[in-house]
């Protein structure tokens, strides 16, 4: 597991130039939210869904990652497994920035991708029409039953357990651009040790008195004070020596003893 989780939502894409659902006063890029993007819309106005995230996947093309992804990505390429990069983002602009797409967690779904509902294959069709990859069939079962690999809203998102999974062990969360009406940040950020929130301005959602540093300015503003936050606590190691045995153990974080996994003797000395 991670010892610091990056949480990012919507706000960090917003300044390349991709429109938000809050920004839309109700409407998402001209559509009605709950004809094209809530559960059950693929069979009850399909044609209308399918022409919504084709128009979004090729809006994708010419967006180009900002200063704040490029961040994010060089901070993860260098300490691989120290840092979690999980957004709720369908775009590709961490990946554009340079992470690895399997080094991302997208808690809901990939806009460049298409899902099989038959045979379950998910395939990338780059910026494509649904219509226009493999004439609109699954190029494995040739089945017309394919949609979006996207988590329409009231659908389950099964890569909630992932952020659960690393939050365990998670030493500092940082959020950046999220409203915190989808995730409950709050109850998160509760449970870890060091937060950093980064919103353009507080909002009903989130209480930011819990967290601790509290930056209320654009991603690309902000994103370096975070960086050094992050490299502060990734540098920081501390060494356990069993005064029995002699293993040695090191840790992220100060611990106030534990078991000798080699003699079962307990340990509470740092050095």
């Amino acid at each position: 597991m991670a010892k610091i989780v990056i949480l990012s939502g919507a706000g960090i894409s917003a300044e390349s130039g991709i429109e938000t659902f809050r920004d839309s006063d109700g409407l998402w890029e001209g559509y009605a939210i709950e004809k094209v993007a809530t559960k059950g819309v693929l069979k009850s106005n399909r044609a209308e869904a399918i022409e919504f995230y084709d128009k979004r996947r090729l809006n994708l093309e010419d967006k180009k990652p900002n200063y704040a992804h490029k961040v994010v990505a060089e901070l993860k390429n260098k300490y691989q497994d120290e840092i979690a990069v999980i957004t709720q983002n369908v775009d590709n602009l961490f990946e554009k920035a340079g992470i690895h797409h399997d080094d991302i967690t997208h808690l809901h779904g990939f806009l460049t991708e298409l899902e099989c509902e038959k045979c379950g294959l998910v395939y990338d069709i780059g910026y494509q029409k649904v219509e226009d990859s493999f004439n609109g069939k699954c190029p494995t079962c040739s089945s017309p039953k394919i949609r979006p690999n996207i988590v329409m809203f009231g659908e389950v998102a099964i890569e909630y357990k992932k952020l659960e999974s690393e939050l365990k062990q998670c030493e500092l969360l940082v959020v950046i651009g999220t409203s915190g009406n989808v995730l409950d940040v709050n109850t998160m950020v509760r449970s870890t040790p060091s937060s950093i929130l980064n919103n353009l301005e507080a909002n009903e959602y989130i209480d930011d008195s819990i967290f601790t540093k509290v930056l209320y300015k654009k991603a690309t503003e902000a994103i370096e004070e975070i960086k050094e936050e992050i490299v502060k606590l990734v540098k920081q190691k501390y060494y356990y020596q069993c005064g029995n045995c002699k293993a040695e153990y090191m840790f992220y974080k100060e611990l106030d003893g534990f078991d000798c996994t080699v003699c079962m003797q307990k340990i509470n000395m740092v050095w």
